[in-house]
């Protein structure tokens, strides 16, 4: 009877057996096929996201570089910047430096106008309250005297122009400027004048007439061409020259004493003057 039931059981539970079987073994291929397709799904993913890190991390690399660049122009254009800076510091400081020197020189220029203008009015003052002096006719024919006249040493003549002399020496430039001055007046016809002339010059151009004092050398110059003092008087008309920023003239000068001079005390002084004018541009 057991055995019966038994089969019977197993007769009606076969096909349900199978149907069971054949739903769970669909149900798996199906998974199988889900989990495939989202491993596949996710593979694609992951393959997008590494490539689109890749490009994030390209772009990155690339603006750093930029970065870097850009700093490193900022950087230059910055020590360019304060380069010019630095440059034009010391432009405005030479032209201050300049504007100083020529308001110098402008003040200097109207003081000695102002001296001028002062000595010129007391000598005309002067001479407009001296009393006429008789003329004197002139010979004819001007008679040269063979040998120079010996001036002796305790005669006013001499102890006048050593008087200047010593003024010079001790940098007393106006008293000495007076005193050769009043010797040419009182002896314009002594053999001490061009030692006298030379002297003259020389205060005034320590006095800063340099204009007054290139002409009285020249004069001395013109007038006494074989002295000995001669030499002196050309490089000091160059100084003057000098200053007064006539540099072609004082090239010219100090040219022709060299080549007329070569043996001259003054004549190195002379030639590194030169030198350093001919330098400029």
């Amino acid at each position: 009877m057991m055995r019966k039931l038994i089969l019977a059981g197993l007769f009606l539970s076969g096909p349900l057996f199978s149907s069971v079987s054949h739903a769970a073994l669909f149900d798996d291929t199906e998974a199988r096929k889900k989990i495939l397709e989202v491993e596949k799904t996710m593979q694609s993913q992951n393959q997008a996201t590494q490539a689109l890190l890749a490009e994030l991390k390209k772009n990155q690399q690339a603006l750093e570089q930029q970065l870097t660049a850009l700093e490193g122009i900022a950087k230059n254009g910055l020590a360019d910047t304060q380069t010019q800076i630095e440059s034009l510091k010391q432009e405005v400081a030479r032209l201050q430096g300049e504007l100083e020197v020529a308001t110098h020189h402008l003040d200097a220029t109207q003081q000695r106008q102002k001296d001028l203008y002062a000595d010129t009015d007391a000598r005309l003052r002067k001479l407009e309250t001296a009393p006429p002096i008789a003329p004197v006719a002139a010979p004819s024919v001007p008679v040269a005297p063979e040998a120079p006249a010996v001036v002796e040493k305790n005669s006013q003549e001499f102890q006048l122009l050593e008087l200047a002399n010593g003024l010079s020496k001790e940098t007393k430039h106006k008293d000495a400027f007076n005193a050769y001055d009043k010797f040419l007046k009182d002896y314009p016809t002594s053999t001490l004048v061009p030692e006298a002339m030379f002297g003259l010059g020389y205060s005034q151009f320590a006095l800063k007439n340099y204009k007054s004092s290139a002409a009285t050398q020249q004069k001395l110059i013109d007038g006494y061409p074989q002295n000995p003092k001669i030499p002196d008087a050309m490089l000091n008309m160059a100084n003057s020259q000098i200053q007064l920023g006539l540099v072609p003239a004082a090239k010219k000068t100090l040219r022709d004493l060299i080549e007329k001079f070569p043996n001259g005390e003054v004549i190195p002084t002379a030639q590194k003057r030169l030198k350093a004018l001919e330098a400029l541009k």
